[in-house]
């Protein structure tokens, strides 16, 4: 994967539980209000639980994308993958220069408005808030 942006995914072709979600920052020290800027957008198949569907993740892994935005950063695009231990992360290009990062525990983690997931980064864990849910 490089640095530009991802070829475009043709949204006729991809199952209807394909969603596309925002993860926002949530309070946290430092941020005692969160903030909507530190965020992710993700696009991944939910199941009839609103949890990431493994088996269309399988079938569908190129259209599993995560976009990471930073206040004063250009984002950085990555993919969303499955590892061992039934563990997801963000796979970044190598030329980025960041670390894959970590959902903890997502495999049980529902993605609807309100709900709260965390995500390690660069060893630190973070806590967000699921913001926004929509079809793709």
């Amino acid at each position: 994967m490089s640095t530009t942006q991802p070829k475009p995914i043709l949204n006729a072709s991809l199952p209807a539980q394909f969603r596309q979600f925002r993860l926002a920052l949530a309070r946290e020290p430092g941020y005692p209000e969160g903030d909507a800027e530190v965020a992710y957008i993700i696009v991944a198949p939910l199941d009839s639980e609103d949890r990431i569907d493994a088996r269309l993740w399988r079938e569908h892994r190129d259209a599993c994308r995560v976009v990471r935005q930073r206040p004063g950063e250009q984002d950085q695009h990555g993919q969303l993958v499955h590892r061992s231990g039934g563990r997801w992360a963000f796979h970044y290009d190598d030329e980025t220069g960041l670390s894959d990062e970590v959902g903890y525990h997502f495999a049980d983690e529902r993605f609807i408005v309100g709900e709260y997931v965390s995500i390690n980064d660069s060893g630190k864990m973070h806590t967000y808030r699921v913001t926004s849910v929509s079809y793709i």
